[in-house]
């Protein structure tokens, strides 16, 4: 596994987007990140670890604050919490002799009171392109989708978090693997994990898993008991089907003999008169209702009649005293106009000579005496000037009055023909002593045939229960036979995995203390090896053993005798630990890359010369080295120069707490102005 690229986006003191591209160069395993105190060198480091185990990541400035908290707080405080933050982090995994790209992407932001995250992973998609433009390769949304919801246990096969913690490390805290206990539970896990131990247990362990699957016991005469008692079953549920089906052929037939005798009674009762006897009830409110019906139709007439509608009879005398309320109204309009043709008249004579008046009074008096001839009457019965519009509101009403005359009439000789229909109707229901005798009986057996039919039902589905569940005894007992031929079959089989699975669980047991000691031996000489390299003691430590059963570290001096850890220094117990993590690098093969952050803490110049020259270029194929600028100094960076690959310096801003990324270290060519 090999670090590409990690790229912080409001993280921590990180503001804005800070990338750091950590590919490292042929010889130059070295990534140099320089920082101060409180820049974010152990921020770099969490982030990390961070991107690829989330909630399980082990961060320094996580302590026991709850996931979420810890994600919250770890937004830039000069930053948008709703926007978020995010870490991408990019690697490469050789798998068979191929290397895969992944990009792992983390990312958070505040939603109202709580915090939602996110994760996304990308294996091969940005690497294809880089390493070949042309071959423009559509992402597996699918394959991208599914990875990313079982990262935490894809994980674990790439670099298991235990393994983690021997490759990611505090330099100023790794000195506790010093310490016995501390160290037996970190060789015993990276032996396991990082070593392959663990691999031969786990195939032990389903060696056995596959033996007790094998076991079968008395399965022969298990299975023979269950195709006995299915066969039982089977027997049974045949005799009650027979059973059920004479029960349902008996009570057809009772059946038929019940539809029989209610259709006699049926045809007596409806001769009797029996239809009508039933609804004499009925026709009676029938006949109520149409009674009632008539009085109203009547009472409505009667209304009708007692208003003007009588006057239809006098049809003559009302014309006749239409035509003489016209005669008598044409004379009063004539007698008015002979009083204003007369004042008309004296006018005119006023205006005339006398010589033409003699003329014109002659004719005057003759157009009077024509107009007075129309206001005289022979009787003149004196009647009111608005009679006329009293008539014709008259001919309105009676005409109105007529037509509802004439409906209600229609009306009533319908309600008489059916009063008089429902009369006939009940005269000829018969006296109740006539068909109370037959009713009862054809209501008893109503009720039998009901019963008949009801028992037929519930016999139709106990036959459909029974015939299912022949069927499924059937199906089961086929299976049965089945399974029984199949294991006679397989019994050798079965015997010979048993017996070869014990033999590979021996074989397995054997190789697996072998294999243990085989690696605790490389490991012992490795982890001494690299002790003694950077060592300035050289004859302080004579030997070193690691118990295979406890894996308890012991050290031995020149004289033979166990060296008490708490006699080294703390630099020396620092090495200790160190010698340690880098032992096991070399017997697992330097495939893991190592991030030490504070690498050359609490030791002193010679010891610090002999990590810069021996133990970084060597440490793996890639070390991140994240130090001060107490530690890696001009002198130091001078000796480490020629296996850096890449430096950075994180530089703090004191007026607004944010943090960036400069290329170059303090006493680099092009990084002055960090310092």
């Amino acid at each position: 596994m090999l670090l590409r690229k990690i790229t912080l986006e409001e993280f921590g003191a990180y503001r804005g987007k800070q990338s750091l591209d950590l590919t490292v160069k042929k010889n130059k395993p070295i990534i140099l990140i320089g920082g101060l105190n409180g820049c974010g060198k152990t921020t770099l480091l969490d982030a990390i670890q961070l991107a690829l185990y989330g909630p399980r990541a082990r961060c320094s400035g996580r302590g026991s604050k709850a996931y979420d908290s810890y994600l919250r707080e770890s937004i830039n405080r000069q930053h948008d919490p709703t926007r978020g933050s995010s870490v991408t982090l990019e690697f490469t995994v050789t798998v068979d002799g191929k290397e895969h790209y992944y990009k792992v992407i983390r990312s958070w932001h505040v939603s109202g009171k709580s915090l939602k995250e996110f994760l996304n992973v990308f294996v091969d998609e940005d690497y294809d392109n880089k390493a070949n433009p042309s071959r423009s390769r559509q992402p597996d949304l699918n394959y991208s989708r599914l990875l990313s919801e079982g990262w935490a246990n894809h994980v674990e096969d790439i670099l298991p978090l235990e393994v983690a913690s021997l490759s990611f490390f505090d330099g100023e805290k790794v000195e506790s693997l010093a310490d016995p206990d501390r160290a037996a539970s970190v060789i015993e896990s990276a032996v396991h994990s990082l070593l392959g131990v663990s691999t031969v247990q786990q195939l032990r362990t389903d060696l056995l898993a596959l033996q007790r699957r094998q076991k079968l016991s008395d399965e022969e005469q298990h299975l023979m008991d269950k195709i006995h008692t299915q066969e039982q079953e089977r027997a049974s549920v045949q005799s009650e089907l027979e059973t059920a089906r004479q029960k349902l052929a008996h009570r057809r037939t009772e059946l038929i003999k019940a539809r029989r005798t209610l259709d006699c009674l049926e045809r007596e009762f409806e001769k009797e008169g029996g239809g009508l006897f039933e609804r004499r009830v009925e026709l009676e409110d029938d006949k109520k209702r149409a009674a009632e019906r008539l009085a109203d139709l009547r009472s409505s007439l009667v209304q009708v009649a007692a208003g003007p509608l009588p006057l239809l009879m006098m049809d003559s005398q009302l014309k006749d005293l239409r035509i003489q309320a016209k005669r008598e109204q044409s004379a009063v309009e004539a007698g008015q106009v002979l009083d204003v043709l007369a004042e008309r008249d004296e006018w005119l004579l006023g205006l005339l000579p006398e010589e033409a008046k003699d003329e014109v009074i002659r004719k005057l008096e003759e157009d009077r005496a024509k107009r007075s001839k129309s206001t005289s009457l022979k009787v003149d019965l004196g009647l009111p000037h608005d009679i006329l519009s009293n008539l014709s509101v008259l001919d309105e009403v009676l005409v109105r009055d007529k037509d509802r005359a004439a409906e209600l009439l229609t009306l009533m000789a319908s309600a008489t023909e059916e009063v008089d229909q429902l009369d006939r109707q009940l005269a000829g229901v018969p006296e109740q002593g006539k068909v109370e005798a037959i009713q009862e009986a054809r209501e008893e057996q109503l009720k039998e045939f009901d019963r008949v039919q009801a028992d037929i039902s519930r016999e139709e589905e106990r036959i459909a229960e029974l015939r299912r569940r022949r069927e499924f005894v059937r199906a089961a007992l086929k299976r049965a036979h089945n399974d029984f031929v199949q294991t006679k079959v397989k019994a050798e089989e079965v015997d010979r995995i048993i017996r070869y699975s014990e033999k590979a669980r021996k074989t397995l047991d054997r190789f697996g203390e072998v294999l243990l000691q085989r690696h605790i031996s490389r490991l012992e000489v490795a982890v001494l090896q690299s002790f003694k390299e950077l060592m300035r003691k050289q004859g302080l430590v004579q030997d070193l053993r690691i118990n295979t059963d406890k894996f308890a570290l012991t050290l031995t001096d020149s004289d033979g005798e166990a060296i008490d850890p708490g006699r080294l220094s703390a630099g020396e117990r620092q090495l200790l630990a160190i010698s340690l993590l880098w032992g096991l690098m070399k017997v697992a093969g330097n495939r893991l890359p190592s991030v030490i952050d504070t690498p050359l803490g609490r030791l002193d110049s010679r010891h610090r010369e002999h990590l810069v020259d021996r133990y970084f270029p060597n440490a793996s194929d890639q070390v991140l080295l994240l130090s001060t600028d107490e530690e890696i100094d001009e002198n130091l960076l001078g000796r480490l120069k020629k296996t850096v690959a890449r430096a950075y310096t994180l530089v703090h801003d004191d007026t607004t707490f944010t943090t960036s990324v400069v290329e170059g270290y303090w006493w680099n060519a092009g990084a002055a102005h960090v310092a």
